[in-house]
C-alpha cells in the first residue's frame, strides 16, 4: 500500500508546483497582451501640451519593446525551470551540496548559493540585452560595461556578506528551536530589515552612486523653507548621479526619524523647474506626514510573519522534497516553498499595490494643499512621463495586479478635482 501511495503523493505535489509555475506564466502572458492591445492610437488630450504625436508613438514603441522582451525572458525561464525539474536538477544540486558538507547549514548555503548562481546566469544575457540594446535604442542607457560589471560584483558581495549570515540564521532557527522556529525567524528578519533601513543610506547606496549635497542657492533655500513650514526635519538634501546609468528621472526620501534625506537624481534637476521640484518634494513628504511609510512597514512585517508560519507547516511535509528526489531538508524545502507560495505572494502584492495606489492619491492631495496648487505637480508628472516614456493608457488589469502607482491620467484627474 505504501509503495503505491507515496508516488501518488509525490506526483500530486509536483503537479501542483508545475501548475503554479505555468499558471503564473500564463497570467503574465494574458495581462501583457491585454496591456499592449490597450495602447490608444490617439494622444490623450491631457498630454497635448506635453507630447508631440511622434513622442507619444515613441512611448508606445517602448511599452511594446519592454513587454515583448519581458515575455521572451519569462518564456525562456519557464522552459529552463521545467527542464531543470524534469531532469532532477534539484536532486543533483542537493547531492553536490551534501558532497562538500555534512553540516545541514553549510550544505544549505552551498545549495542555495549555487541555485542563485544558476538563476543569475540564466538572467544575465537578458540583463545585458535590456541594458545595452533596448535601453540604448530608446536613449536611456548611460551604463558603461565597467559600471555594469562592477554593479554585479558589488551586488554579489553584498549577497554573500549580508544574505549569507541571514540565511544561515534562518536555517539554524528552524533546525534548533522546534515549533517556535518560525517566530524566531520572523523576529530576527524584521529586526535585521529595520536595521538595514538605517544602514543602507550610509553604507550600501554609496557603493553604487555618488551622493553630493545640494549646493547653496535658491532651490535649497526654498526646500528648507517649505520643510520648515511643514515642521519636517531633514538631515540633508542630496543629488545622486543617476545619469551614471540612465537618463530616466526620479527622486526619493531615505532614512528615518532625524536622519531623513532627500535625494534628487541629477537628471531630474536638469528637466524640472524649481516649482515643479518642490511639488515632487511635497508629494514625497506627504507620504511621511500621512504615516504611509510605517503603515506599509507594519503590513510587510505581518506578511513576513504569515510567510514564516506557513513555511513552518510546509517543512513538516517531507513528501514535497521527495517529489523532487531530494532528501528532506530545511534549505530544499525553503526553495520549494517559494514555488508554492507564489499565488499567496501574488495576492499579497495586489493588496500592497491597492494600498500604495491609495497612498499616492493621498500624497498628491497633500502636495496640492500644502503648495496651494495642483498645477506644478501635474506639470512635473507630465514631464516625468515624457522623459521616462511612460505608458499613458495601461490596461485596468495590468494596473490592478502590477501597478504600485495609479496611471498618470487618473492621478491628474484626481488632482484637478476640487
Amino acid at each position: 500500500m505504501l509503495a503505491f501511495s507515496l508516488p501518488v503523493v509525490m506526483n500530486f505535489w509536483l503537479f501542483i508546483i508545475v501548475f503554479i509555475i505555468c499558471a503564473s506564466y500564463l497570467l503574465e502572458l494574458v495581462v501583457s497582451i491585454l496591456n499592449v492591445r490597450a495602447l490608444a492610437a490617439d494622444l490623450p488630450d491631457e498630454f497635448a501640451d506635453t507630447l508631440s504625436p511622434r513622442e507619444y508613438l515613441e512611448s508606445q514603441r517602448y511599452t511594446r519593446a519592454t513587454t515583448f522582451f519581458a515575455l521572451a525572458e519569462s518564456s525562456y525561464t519557464l522552459i529552463l525551470t521545467l527542464l531543470f525539474i524534469a531532469f532532477d536538477g534539484f536532486s543533483y544540486l542537493d547531492l553536490f551540496a551534501r558532497r562538500y558538507s555534512a553540516d545541514e547549514i553549510l550544505a544549505g548555503l552551498i545549495f542555495t548559493g549555487f541555485f542563485l548562481l544558476l538563476s543569475f546566469f540564466v538572467k544575465l544575457p537578458f540583463s545585458i540585452y535590456f541594458t545595452f540594446v533596448i535601453e540604448e535604442r530608446f536613449g536611456f542607457n548611460k551604463t558603461t560595461i565597467q559600471t555594469f560589471i562592477l554593479d554585479i560584483l558589488k551586488s554579489g558581495l553584498l549577497i554573500v556578506i549580508i544574505g549569507g549570515p541571514l540565511l544561515a540564521s534562518i536555517f539554524w532557527f528552524f533546525l534548533n528551536t522546534g515549533s517556535l522556529g518560525w517566530l524566531f525567524c520572523w523576529i530576527g528578519v524584521v529586526l535585521f530589515s529595520l536595521l538595514l533601513q538605517y544602514l543602507a543610506p550610509v553604507i550600501i547606496l554609496p557603493l553604487f552612486n555618488k551622493f553630493t549635497p545640494l549646493p547653496e542657492g535658491h532651490l535649497r533655500n526654498a526646500i528648507l523653507e517649505y520643510a520648515r513650514q511643514q515642521k519636517f526635519i531633514i538631515q540633508g538634501i542630496y543629488t545622486m548621479d543617476g545619469s551614471k546609468r540612465s537618463r530616466k528621472l526620479n527622486a526619493f526620501f531615505t532614512g528615518f526619524g532625524k536622519f531623513k534625506k532627500i535625494v534628487f537624481f541629477d537628471t531630474l534637476l536638469e528637466k524640472l523647474e524649481e516649482s515643479e521640484i518642490l511639488a515632487v518634494l511635497a508629494h514625497e513628504m506627504g507620504h511621511y506626514k500621512l504615516h504611509h511609510i510605517p503603515k506599509m512597514i507594519l503590513a510587510s512585517i505581518l506578511q513576513t510573519g504569515i510567510m514564516f508560519y506557513l513555511l513552518s507547516i510546509f517543512l513538516k511535509t517531507a513528501a514535497i522534497a521527495e517529489a523532487f528526489s531530494v532528501e528532506p531538508s530545511v534549505y530544499a524545502s525553503l526553495v520549494f516553498f517559494g514555488f508554492l507560495y507564489a499565488p499567496i505572494s501574488l495576492l499579497v502584492s495586489i493588496l500592497f499595490h491597492v494600498m500604495s495606489r491609495r497612498h499616492e492619491f493621498e500624497a498628491d492631495r497633500y502636495a496640492r494643499s500644502t503648495t496651494g496648487s495642483a498645477d506644478m505637480l501635474i506639470t512635473s508628472l507630465k514631464k516625468l512621463s515624457k522623459a521616462n516614456l511612460a505608458n499613458l493608457t495601461p490596461h485596468p488589469l495590468k494596473v490592478f495586479i502590477y501597478y504600485s502607482h495609479p496611471p498618470l491620467l487618473t492621478r491628474i484627474q484626481h488632482l484637478r478635482q476640487t
